[in-house]
């Protein structure tokens, strides 16, 4: 599975090469929900700072980077005020500490210790300005930039990154939650309501994948070791951006609430450097003479669809363990 990847941070980039419009009121739809909600982290930092750096070229854009300046801003609230709760925390496990030494102090200190590491590093974070390649990484449930076909137009739209299929609702989709990932060996039947209609293509750099530590080493458990799992980070060599086949869903919103985008990247069996690295699956980049075809599926013609899926493009893979 695509445990995590790195969105192309440049999105606006990626429109240009595709000939693709933004759609700027589901931007903003989002943003102004995820600030709402309190799950501001769910939007990547470089799809923020893709806004929030793009200048006055429309009203529309002035208003989404003002839109994000104050969700950045409250995010530094919530964070500072946690920090300070912990740094309390600690106070007061060190004056224990001082007096009469006990487990409970010294779990408290070691606790707030870590939160106050965690909680500074997420701040500088969120207020730093040059971007690194962390910024752009999803995870299931996290949102990201999906071309897909709209009205005869390509559009970008921002999509949660774990796919609601067509009749779930929340409580289906809770008990169901591998669905970032639609396995191609599953497409005509789990996923046969978006097969063959609905797809997209996110552009990215990179993907993670969880790997168990012997497999990755090539050796057998021994008699008592339990299975260690580690993060991967598997790169195209040399350097390239990928377009990823995707499947994605709609769903209205209910009670006011904003419609539902959700998207699952299709996955297939892995290339051989990605199974000598100890994982099973690999998702699949499709070339860009395909992209049109890709976007534009024939319901009636599967068969057109897999070969596109075959004729995919194969970089080597590099891979090293995840930061």
């Amino acid at each position: 599975m695509c445990y995590a990847a790195q969105i192309k941070a440049d999105f606006r980039k990626f429109t240009r090469e595709y000939g693709a419009v933004m759609s700027l009121r589901q931007f903003f739809e989002l943003f102004w929900q995820k600030r709402k909600d309190q799950e501001w982290q769910k939007v990547p930092k470089a799809m923020r700072m893709a806004f929030a750096q793009a200048g006055s070229s429309s009203d529309q854009e002035c208003e989404l980077a003002a839109l994000i300046a104050a969700g950045d801003r409250e995010q530094a609230n919530a964070l500072e005020a946690k920090l300070f709760r912990q740094k309390t925390r600690l106070a007061q496990a060190e004056r224990a500490l001082a007096g009469r030494p006990t487990r409970k102090a010294e779990n408290e200190q070691r606790i707030a210790a870590d939160k106050i590491a965690r909680l500074q590093q997420n701040l500088a974070d969120l207020q730093r300005a040059v971007p690194v390649p962390e910024d752009a990484m999803i995870f299931p449930g996290y949102y990201a930039p999906v071309m897909i076909m709209m009205d005869g137009q390509r559009v970008i739209v921002p999509m949660r990154y774990r796919c609601r299929l067509p009749g779930w609702d929340v409580a289906m989709e809770r008990k169901k939650p591998g669905t970032y990932n639609a396995r191609r060996d599953n497409l005509e039947t789990a996923w046969r309501q978006l097969f063959g209609y609905r797809h997209g293509i996110l552009p990215i750099r990179a993907f993670h994948e969880h790997v168990a530590r012997h497999r990755l080493e090539r050796r057998e458990l021994g008699p008592d070791e339990k299975e260690q799992s580690v993060v991967l980070e598997f790169r195209p060599e040399p350097p390239q951006d990928l377009l990823i086949a995707c499947l994605w869903s709609h769903h209205k919103g209910e009670a006011g609430e904003p419609d539902l985008y959700s998207f699952a990247a299709i996955t297939d069996e892995p290339p051989p450097e990605i199974a000598a690295a100890g994982h099973d699956r690999c998702v699949i980049p499709i070339k860009p003479e395909h992209v049109d075809a890709w976007l534009n599926p024939d319901p009636g013609n599967l068969a057109a669809l897999h070969a596109i899926l075959d004729d995919r493009e194969r970089p080597f893979f590099e891979y090293r363990l995840a930061a």
